[in-house]
């Protein structure tokens, strides 16, 4: 049912908005926050959204649902003086050394404080003696309490995406001693974090970083004796555009090859080729466990943040993971194998690999011993996507001006089933694609298979039934551990009756995750950000990881078959029960 409202004097339609904020935003207008975010609970705790409503005075548009004939008004002299207040108040106890700050430009208390001309502070300002000590004893995230606002975002974030059992993050203390940390006031690395980074993700301010790259990256890069060659996951193509003025959801993967070489990449390759490795392997492992009845339900093994999870909360079910090592860790072993193949001048003590990756949980798998070679990381560095935005501007590349250049090959050839492995159900839909044609012998005409698909918050747990020639074979597809440990639970008691169970720690996948380009309010974009991927899948001439020729082509020459000794030596790892805390030797 649609109703009205005024703002400023103008009608305004709403329906099903659930506050006043959302109401004013779909009318073109806004007012700032800091503390609301779309995907969260409403908080109402920065006072920055106060509008002033005929009849019921100052009210946070956060909180107030809308209600049929309001007269409100954004920008009157009481709320505008309320906000310049709370800018005031916040700056006196922020560390304001903005040029030196990670999240410089893209920080909303440098932005709101611009936008409201806040030049002179009349409260007390804290002294640098006050400060308290930077946490950067996480693999991924840098915590600098000196910059909170205490908004409560990554509180929210860490307790809604993850569950209040297993939240790390929580307020301490009380009135001006008030602070967020770890519990108990331990840091990071002393926490079963899962370095997910979706708390510096809805952070508006430097409080929450990603740990940096990139000077290592580029001594690499400068250095002679060393090739450096980059893989780029799926979800990147459509979201690092982002960072120079391209819509969410426009493929530039072309644009980002040629950057990479401009940068001095001397190999870029596509992580799609080795999502389709993993679908090969993953599936011949499905369908391995589906015949014996064994270590049923299969989970995937593609998201770091996930098999953290499991291994330090969940151990039980270490045997349901698949034992494929994630795209990004089957890719970097193949690249430093066979290069020396391909490339003169390679060797695989010479070659560095780069992963650019829209995930910081990323940063530390590529540390886990499991997944190096003699005590070297076969992915030597993890950018996340705004690390490669940042790269590209410091080489002084207009990025939109780019032309496209195609990837390196060997191993640049990718089907639709990989690109698509960036969005919550792409890996189960790619997975069935190819199990479908294996196990039936019969092609799978329609690969569109929707019901695996959305990244929304309804969407955060689905499911599908497949036919494998008389088998029934249910994929359940969650996004959050939230959703995660309701599918666990349902095992615990018997009641699962799914027989894969795809889990990404961020909502809605990797388009979504926590490396990259910040969307705070905008709920669409993961959306279009998937939909572009959709597109490109579509679009391609092989959508079913098994008919990509480059893929034959590594079975044929080097790893014989799927499931094969060689490629068990290659691309399969195994994980085990951190329960009493080995992560914490990761610094």
């Amino acid at each position: 049912m649609t109703n009205t409202l005024f703002i400023d004097g103008k009608e305004v339609e709403f329906t099903n908005e659930p506050n006043i904020l959302e109401v004013i935003r779909k009318a073109g207008m806004n007012v700032p926050t800091f503390c609301y975010r779309p995907d969260l609970t409403q908080f109402g705790a920065c006072r920055m959204c106060v509008v002033e409503i005929e009849g019921r005075g100052i009210q946070t548009s956060c909180t107030m649902p809308p209600e049929p004939g309001l007269k409100i008004h954004l920008n009157t002299e009481k709320t505008r003086r309320i906000r310049k207040t709370v800018l005031e108040l916040l700056l006196a106890n922020h560390d304001r050394e903005c040029t030196t700050c990670e999240k410089s430009g893209h920080c909303e208390l440098q932005k709101y404080s611009e936008e409201y001309g806040i030049r002179d502070i009349k409260f007390p300002t804290k002294q640098k003696s006050e400060f308290l000590p930077l946490d950067t004893t996480n693999p991924s995230i840098v915590r600098d309490p000196n910059k909170c606002i205490l908004c409560g975002a990554c509180v929210r974030a860490c307790a809604e995406f993850h569950g209040a059992d297993h939240a790390i993050l929580g307020f301490a203390n009380r009135g001006s001693k008030t602070v967020v940390q770890p519990m108990a006031g331990r840091n990071f690395i002393n926490t079963d974090c899962i370095l997910c980074g979706q708390c510096q993700a809805v952070c508006p301010t430097g409080a929450l970083t990603v740990v940096s790259d990139v000077d290592n990256v580029w001594k690499e890069i400068n250095n002679p004796q060393k090739k450096v060659v980059a893989q780029i996951a799926p979800s990147i193509r459509v979201a690092l555009g982002e960072l120079f003025g391209l819509e969410p959801g426009e493929n530039s993967i072309g644009k980002i090859t040629a950057a990479l070489r401009r940068i001095g990449f001397d190999l870029v390759f596509d992580t799609n080729f080795a999502a389709d490795l993993t679908i090969m392997e993953e599936g011949t492992e499905f369908i391995e466990r589906l015949k014996s009845g064994k270590n049923l339900p299969i989970f995937t093994s593609c998201c770091p943040a996930w098999i953290k999870y499991v291994e330090q909360s969940r151990p039980e079910y270490i045997k349901n993971l698949s034992t494929c090592k994630s795209p990004q860790s089957m890719m970097s072993p193949v690249l430093k194998t066979l290069l020396p193949k391909y490339f003169d001048g390679y060797t695989k003590e010479n070659t560095v690999i780069v992963s650019i990756m829209p995930c910081t949980a990323k940063k530390f798998e590529n540390k886990r011993q499991e997944l190096s070679t003699k005590g070297i990381p076969d992915t030597n560095y993890v950018l996340t996507t705004k690390e490669l935005g940042r790269m590209i501007n410091e080489a002084g590349i207009n990025f939109k001006n780019l032309k496209e250049e195609a990837e390196d090959s060997p191993f640049g050839d990718y089907t639709g089933a990989a690109t698509i492995f960036g969005a919550s159900g792409g890996v189960a839909e790619a997975a069935a694609r190819t199990a479908y044609e294996l196990v039936t012998g019969k092609e799978l005409t329609d690969v569109n298979l929707k019901p695996m698909r959305g990244v929304d918050k309804s969407s955060r747990s689905k499911e599908m039934e497949l036919d494998l020639d008389g088998t029934k074979v249910k994929v359940r597809i969650v996004s959050t551990i939230v959703e995660a440990e309701k599918a666990l639970k349902e095992i615990d008691e018997g009641k699962a009756d799914f027989q894969m169970l795809e889990v990404m720690a961020c909502p809605g996948g990797c388009v979504n995750g926590g490396g990259q380009p910040y969307s705070f309010n905008d709920t669409t974009i993961k959306q279009k950000r998937a939909a572009g991927l959709y597109k490109e899948d579509a679009e391609l001439k092989f959508r079913k990881s098994h008919e990509n020729p480059d893929i034959k082509k590594l079975y044929a020459e080097f790893l014989e078959n799927p499931g094969s000794h060689k490629s068990h030596e290659l691309l399969h790892t195994h994980y085990e029960d951190r329960f009493k805390g080995s992560y914490r030797d990761l610094k």
